[in-house]
């Protein structure tokens, strides 16, 4: 299923408009990587609320204007179905634009970060609600630590 600002789950509903965009955009990303339906909406709801909760006004303002919902059709999808993408743990990695955390075998970051910091809490949190684990790398590839949510 693809979400849109007109077409969305009812667990979505009672979100303020900006929060639901958001939702709506996490949550089609995450089946685009193979997620299950009934684990992503929760997650990109849990996601959602909190990058509301962290933004800035300029930042909620700047992607209730510009934020486009990701829309594609079931046959666009990458990954037709990857529920193995539940099992895999999450990297943090310098990224060109700071720290990106992604799912081991992604093809691109969920999310990136300035601060090395706010990256690894991220992943945490992904890890921890998927019960898998962190790996955090230095900038020069080296690993720096690991965490586990099993």
């Amino acid at each position: 299923m693809v979400w849109t600002i007109e077409d969305y789950p009812p667990s979505m509903k009672n979100l303020p408009d900006v929060t639901r965009k958001k939702a709506i955009d996490i949550a089609n990303a995450m089946i685009d990587e193979g997620y299950e339906e009934g684990r992503a909406l929760p997650i990109a709801i849990s996601q959602a609320k909190e990058w509301r909760e962290n933004a800035t006004d300029e930042e909620v303002e700047h992607y209730r204007k510009y934020g486009k919902v990701t829309t594609r059709s079931p046959e666009d999808r990458k990954h037709k179905s990857n529920p193995e993408r539940m099992e895999e743990g999450e990297i943090v990695r310098a990224h060109e634009d700071g720290w990106a955390v992604e799912s081991k075998g992604a093809e691109r970051p969920s999310n990136v970060f300035d601060a090395k910091r706010d990256a690894i809490k991220r992943a945490k949190e992904i890890a921890d609600n998927k019960g898998t684990s962190v790996t955090v790398y230095k900038k020069d590839g080296t690993v720096q630590e690991k965490y586990s949510f099993d």
